[in-house]
């Protein structure tokens, strides 16, 4: 029977996503494991034998190859240098390779050095390609438009997880989001029509982790958890009696549009069974901007009001901001920053605009000559979206949307305003309803964090004197909080040294525009002259 080796590539651009250094606090090494890798694992023959190496926590060894017949591997496009040369390596070393995933998926061109691809959803390409390679008659690729019953998706295997290694663990209840967002590929990889496993399978997943021994954070992966509100209030009431059960053994956090404001029922639920953070794409704060992207879910409302009614149920809210939009006219970085201040949202994902490879905006900037050669290819070493954006002619002066986003980075994440922030959501949240409590064992971690993170930021003295007034008036105005008011802190450990690291590369590329302009007009002049001067002779 073969042996086969899953791997799940390194995000290789530093991102404010990969919040590494606050992962080490609690001494895990990345913050999410490779949910789709071990779900497609589920699926695979019985009798095989199975290895993962996840690239983010642990190190890829040549024995690792040789010991392997065939190779799995997939991701997102920035995993996609690693993955490419995992590809490369795999095959000179004779091993048959098998791609899938949505970067794959959204430009298999990239990829055909693996002798198959798996494209679009497993549970509907992987078991043809099973079949044909147990013929003998494998293909190349394997595609279709056709979505896939998620009620019939294994339960994954979690079991080739190491769970120390990260700071939660991920479920996935529903694909797809009923929503249009021009710039977003989730609506071209998984439609628009949510479809959401039954309640059954969802706590069989859950029951398998907990049999496992896993206790603590689990994040609900759904790129839209609220996309069906009907679902969602149906499937709450039964995992709030499978925790009840079992003494609370989980807490959790997903992504929801911002319109979970809106449902006053809807939250209540969701706090009950012990949600505790949600990330919201709040995009822009300017409502003909969101009109133009297509994101009007986020207009005709206060987005502070909606945001503190979050705050109200126990969330605290992660958001994204992006800059680049054509709509975009001078100003935009007051209205960013303002709008961030107004939320007091202390972890603001703040991106330059890249055009996903196959999203509605990338054949728009395709139709009309300005998207750039090569937009689907990941640069190697840059910072994700905050330094790789802009693959594309903007209408704006791409000058001043650097300008702005340098004054955003630099005054969001300066110590006081980021503390200030989340000291105003420290007061704000009402933790009342939750009933996790962590372990002797989780707690004596979380003590150890919270040292480090205050030997952090007590030795710097920019950061000495807002943290320690943060935190304890955290715990002072709302002790029930403080855990999360520690989380929210947290998060700085990365966030200021990365909103530096980001700002350094956006001077740098200012400094390369202002040069560029500067010799094109130097060359404007010099045609001048000499135009002038042949005008003269003759």
């Amino acid at each position: 029977m073969p042996r086969v080796l899953l791997v799940y590539p390194e995000f290789r651009s530093q991102s404010f996503w990969n919040y590494r250094d606050t992962c080490a606090l609690i001494d895990a090494r990345y913050p999410a494991a490779p949910l789709g890798l071990v779900t497609v694992a589920a699926m695979l023959p019985k009798d095989w034998e199975l290895r993962l190496v996840d690239r983010n926590v642990d190190t890829l060894t040549d024995a690792d190859l040789g010991w392997a017949d065939m190779v799995f591997t997939g991701g997102m496009l920035p995993q996609q240098l690693d993955c490419l040369a995992l590809i490369r390596k795999a095959r000179a070393m004779g091993k048959t390779v098998v791609v899938g995933g949505p970067d794959a998926t959204s430009s298999p061109h990239l990829y055909n050095e693996a002798q198959h691809l798996i494209l679009g959803e497993a549970e509907v390409t992987l078991p043809p390609f099973l079949t044909d390679l147990a013929a003998g008659e494998a293909q190349h690729i394997y595609q279709s438009e056709q979505k896939a019953d998620v009620s019939t998706s294994p339960l994954p295997r979690f079991d080739l997880l190491k769970f120390d290694r990260y700071n939660h663990i991920g479920v996935q209840w529903c694909r797809g989001c009923p929503f249009n967002c021009e710039f977003c590929d989730i609506i071209e990889l998984f439609g628009r029509v949510p479809r959401a496993k039954g309640t059954e399978q969802m706590l069989a997943e859950l029951q398998r982790l907990y049999d496992l021994g896993y206790r603590g954070h689990v994040d609900l992966v759904d790129d839209n958890f609220i996309g069906n509100k009907k679902l969602v209030k149906q499937f709450l009431p039964h995992l709030k009696a499978w925790l009840e059960q079992r003494d609370w053994p989980f807490e959790f956090t997903t992504e929801a549009s911002v319109n979970l404001a809106d449902d006053e029922e809807l939250m209540r639920l969701m706090q009950e069974v012990g949600f505790f953070a949600v990330f919201v794409g709040i995009e822009s704060p300017d409502e003909e901007t969101l009109k133009q992207t297509q994101k009007k879910q986020n207009t005709r409302r206060s987005l502070a009001e909606s945001i503190q009614k979050m705050y109200a149920h126990g969330f605290f809210v992660n958001a994204g901001f992006i800059l680049g939009f054509d709509s975009e006219k001078s100003g935009v970085a007051k209205g960013i920053v303002g709008c961030i201040e107004d939320t007091s949202i202390p972890a603001a994902m703040v991106g330059l605009l890249y055009a996903l490879p196959n999203t509605q905006l990338t054949r728009r900037l395709k139709s009309e000559g300005r998207l750039h050669e090569g937009s689907d290819m990941q640069p190697d070493g840059i910072g994700d979206q905050c330094t790789a954006g802009i693959n594309y002619d903007s209408l704006r002066p791409k000058l001043d949307i650097l300008r702005d986003y340098l004054q955003v980075i630099e005054t969001v994440y300066e110590p006081e305003a980021y503390f200030g922030r989340v000291a105003r959501v420290a007061r704000q949240l009402d933790s009342s309803k939750r009933k996790f409590k962590p372990s002797f064992s989780r707690w004596a971690l979380e003590f150890k964090g919270f040292l480090r993170m205050a030997w952090i930021f007590t030795k710097d003295g920019a950061t000495r004197g807002p943290f320690w007034r943060t935190f304890l008036g955290g715990l002072i105005a709302n002790p029930r909080s403080i855990r999360l008011t520690g989380d929210m802190i947290g998060l700085y450990v990365h966030f200021g040294p990365f909103s530096k690291f980001v700002a350094a590369r956006i001077r740098a590329a200012i400094a390369q525009e202002e040069a560029a302009q500067a010799q094109g007009q130097v060359a404007v002049r010099a045609t001048a002259c000499g135009w002038l001067l042949k005008r003269s002779r003759g």
